[in-house]
């Protein structure tokens, strides 16, 4: 007997996804979610934080401090 495939939540809508290798708009539940999440991003509604580094304004190559 083969365990039950992991269920984990579509992270647009929160429908209940099997992971599985049949489902190939993982982990979203449909087509439509994945297209509304990449269009999120493309609209930079979605963002990665990026940690600023103290450096002198025109030194690209400063060292670190």
């Amino acid at each position: 007997m083969s365990p039950a495939p992991r269920v984990v939540p579509c992270p647009r809508c929160g429908t209940p996804v099997p992971w599985t290798p049949q489902n190939r708009y993982r982990p979203f539940c449909s087509e439509r979610c994945k297209l509304i999440d990449l269009g999120e991003w493309a609209n930079e509604r979605y963002r990665v934080p990026v940690a600023e580094e103290n450096r002198e304004p025109g030194r690209e190559d400063a060292p670190k401090d």
